[in-house]
């Protein structure tokens, strides 16, 4: 039990921390990205492009193994590497909703009038546009905790002995043979991780609905 509590605060630091990180550095290069547009828009689009052709598992469990011989923390180099991985699709999903904001009227309005550009970013565009950001953020808080256990499993995320749910999968494959005696073991872990991602995409929807007004209650 004790482990299991361990284990779930664990799974709160990562899927806290990655996805705070995603977040930020996502949503600030879309941002810059949107609203600067032209050539620099393009470049910054197409190391985007770049790091989404990789597999992100994939790719997530290459840098962990890489950053492994470097780094002895686990807990580190995997969240090292689902960040590395992780921000592309942030960037492009706030670069797509700027991209619409940025056109509206009163974004139109505030620059014939002379305000500032920093000012229309931050007062105008920014805000009617992340919407949709802490959407998918809400929902990616069980994904990146699901892909590290992932890591974990295969002994890339958290070092021997640590208290993850996916390093306690790991070491219940010593005992299949008798899982019919120690099936709790599997249940547990297997259990507390399917709450966890299973709650966390219960509140992105919750979060879609109150901020999306298409999805409102029709009178």
């Amino acid at each position: 039990r004790r482990v299991l509590f361990r284990s779930t605060r664990t799974a709160f630091k990562i899927g806290l921390i990655v996805t705070g990180l995603t977040f930020l550095i996502g949503g600030t290069i879309g941002a810059i990205s949107a609203y600067i547009g032209g050539w620099a828009d393009e470049v910054i689009q197409r190391v985007v492009e770049i790091f989404l052709a990789f597999p992100f598992l994939l790719a997530a469990l290459t840098l962990a193994t890489i950053l492994g011989a470097k780094i002895q923390n686990g807990l580190i180099t995997g969240m090292i590497a689902l960040v590395a991985f992780g921000w592309p699709g942030y960037a492009r999903l706030i670069r797509g909703d700027m991209l619409a904001v940025k056109n509206m009227d009163y974004v139109t309005a505030a620059r014939v009038v002379g305000v500032q550009n920093w000012r229309i970013l931050f007062r105008h565009i920014v805000p009617n546009s992340f919407y949709s950001l802490l959407v998918v953020a809400s929902l990616d808080v069980g994904t990146n905790v699901l892909t590290f256990a992932a890591l974990s499993f295969l002994g890339l995320g958290t070092s021997e002995g640590y208290a993850d749910w996916g390093q306690l999968l790991s070491y219940a494959r010593n005992w299949i043979p008798t899982l019919d005696a120690h099936w709790w073991i599997v249940v547990f872990p297997g259990l507390a991780l399917l709450l966890f991602v299973l709650a966390f995409n219960l509140i992105g929807d919750a979060f879609r609905d109150a901020l999306d007004p298409r999805m409102s209650t029709r009178v």
